[in-house]
Protein backbone atom coordinates (compact mmCIF):
# COMPACT_ATOMS: atom_id res chain seq x y z
CA UNK A 1 0.00 0.00 0.00
CA UNK A 2 3.06 2.35 0.72
CA UNK A 3 4.74 1.82 -2.49
CA UNK A 4 1.27 2.52 -4.39
CA UNK A 5 1.09 6.32 -2.35
CA UNK A 6 4.50 6.59 -2.69
CA UNK A 7 4.83 7.11 0.28
CA UNK A 8 6.88 5.59 3.47
CA UNK A 9 6.37 2.43 6.24
CA UNK A 10 6.92 3.59 9.18
CA UNK A 11 7.27 1.39 12.84
CA UNK A 12 5.32 3.83 15.03
CA UNK A 13 5.77 1.35 18.15
CA UNK A 14 8.00 -2.06 17.91
CA UNK A 15 7.15 -3.87 20.86
CA UNK A 16 3.51 -3.51 20.87
CA UNK A 17 2.16 -7.11 19.48
CA UNK A 18 1.46 -6.74 16.78
CA UNK A 19 3.94 -4.02 16.03
CA UNK A 20 2.38 -0.67 15.25
CA UNK A 21 3.12 0.84 11.78
CA UNK A 22 1.98 4.06 9.84
CA UNK A 23 2.25 5.36 6.06
CA UNK A 24 3.20 8.45 5.80
CA UNK A 25 6.11 10.90 4.38
CA UNK A 26 9.03 10.07 6.09
CA UNK A 27 11.06 13.20 5.70
CA UNK A 28 7.71 15.50 6.64
CA UNK A 29 7.24 13.61 9.43
CA UNK A 30 11.04 13.97 10.82
CA UNK A 31 10.95 18.01 9.60
CA UNK A 32 7.45 18.82 11.72
CA UNK A 33 8.84 16.44 15.02
CA UNK A 34 12.24 18.46 14.83
CA UNK A 35 9.51 21.79 14.46
CA UNK A 36 7.71 20.69 17.37
CA UNK A 37 10.72 19.98 19.37
CA UNK A 38 12.10 23.63 18.58
CA UNK A 39 9.32 25.11 19.69
CA UNK A 40 9.26 23.53 23.46
CA UNK A 41 12.09 24.47 23.69
CA UNK A 42 11.72 28.15 22.93
CA UNK A 43 8.88 28.11 25.14
CA UNK A 44 10.81 26.85 28.53
CA UNK A 45 11.99 29.49 30.45
CA UNK A 46 15.60 30.10 30.59
CA UNK A 47 16.41 30.89 34.56
CA UNK A 48 19.24 33.69 34.63
CA UNK A 49 20.96 34.11 38.29
CA UNK A 50 22.29 37.43 38.92
CA UNK A 51 24.97 38.08 42.13
CA UNK A 52 25.69 40.63 44.20
CA UNK A 53 28.55 40.42 46.88
CA UNK A 54 28.51 42.66 49.81
CA UNK A 55 31.68 42.80 52.74
CA UNK A 56 31.06 42.06 56.44
CA UNK A 57 31.54 45.66 56.79
CA UNK A 58 29.60 47.27 53.87
CA UNK A 59 27.99 50.98 54.60
CA UNK A 60 24.37 51.66 54.59
CA UNK A 61 24.49 53.67 51.06
CA UNK A 62 26.48 50.90 48.99
CA UNK A 63 23.71 48.75 50.90
CA UNK A 64 21.05 50.90 49.68
CA UNK A 65 22.75 51.01 45.91
CA UNK A 66 22.91 47.32 45.43
CA UNK A 67 19.20 46.89 47.22
CA UNK A 68 18.25 49.34 44.04
CA UNK A 69 20.04 46.82 41.86
CA UNK A 70 18.54 43.75 43.45
CA UNK A 71 14.88 45.12 43.03
CA UNK A 72 15.40 45.29 39.37
CA UNK A 73 17.18 42.26 38.93
CA UNK A 74 14.10 40.42 40.85
CA UNK A 75 11.65 42.63 38.58
CA UNK A 76 12.91 41.29 35.43
CA UNK A 77 12.67 37.71 36.24
CA UNK A 78 16.46 36.69 37.64
CA UNK A 79 17.36 34.78 40.68
CA UNK A 80 19.41 36.60 42.98
CA UNK A 81 22.64 35.18 44.29
CA UNK A 82 23.54 37.89 47.23
CA UNK A 83 26.65 36.58 49.51
CA UNK A 84 28.64 38.24 51.43
CA UNK A 85 32.87 37.28 51.37
CA UNK A 86 34.50 37.59 54.30
CA UNK A 87 38.28 38.10 53.58
CA UNK A 88 41.11 37.42 55.79
CA UNK A 89 40.48 37.69 59.81
CA UNK A 90 36.55 39.21 59.27
CA UNK A 91 35.17 35.88 59.02
CA UNK A 92 34.87 36.71 62.73
CA UNK A 93 31.95 38.70 61.44
CA UNK A 94 29.94 36.20 60.89
CA UNK A 95 26.98 37.34 62.66
CA UNK A 96 26.92 40.83 60.98
CA UNK A 97 27.22 39.06 57.69
CA UNK A 98 24.10 36.86 58.69
CA UNK A 99 22.63 40.32 59.62
CA UNK A 100 22.76 41.72 55.92
CA UNK A 101 21.78 38.89 54.16
CA UNK A 102 18.62 39.08 56.60
CA UNK A 103 18.23 42.48 56.24
CA UNK A 104 18.18 42.61 52.39
CA UNK A 105 15.70 39.81 52.33
CA UNK A 106 13.16 41.66 54.19
CA UNK A 107 13.61 44.85 52.18
CA UNK A 108 12.99 42.29 49.26
CA UNK A 109 10.15 40.37 50.44
CA UNK A 110 7.56 42.33 48.57
CA UNK A 111 9.48 41.53 45.05
CA UNK A 112 10.96 38.15 45.90
CA UNK A 113 10.85 34.95 48.29
CA UNK A 114 14.06 33.79 50.39
CA UNK A 115 14.69 30.28 48.38
CA UNK A 116 17.96 29.27 50.60
CA UNK A 117 18.33 30.85 54.04
CA UNK A 118 21.89 32.35 54.41
CA UNK A 119 24.42 29.51 54.58
CA UNK A 120 27.92 29.45 55.30
CA UNK A 121 30.14 27.82 52.42
CA UNK A 122 34.19 28.41 52.99
CA UNK A 123 34.35 32.48 53.25
CA UNK A 124 31.24 33.41 51.69
CA UNK A 125 28.00 33.34 53.43
CA UNK A 126 25.18 32.83 50.20
CA UNK A 127 21.59 33.52 49.59
CA UNK A 128 18.98 32.82 47.14
CA UNK A 129 16.06 34.96 46.48
CA UNK A 130 13.66 34.11 43.81
CA UNK A 131 11.42 36.94 42.05
CA UNK A 132 7.68 36.79 43.21
CA UNK A 133 5.41 34.97 40.74
CA UNK A 134 2.95 38.10 38.67
CA UNK A 135 -0.21 37.72 38.57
Amino acid sequence: MAEQLDLDLVEITAKADPPVCRILDYKKFLFEHKKKLKKIKSNTAKVIVKELRFGPNTDEHDFQFKLKHARKFLDDGAKLKAHVFFKGRTIVYKEKGEILLLKLAQELEDVGIVEQMPKLEGKRMIMMIVPKKKK
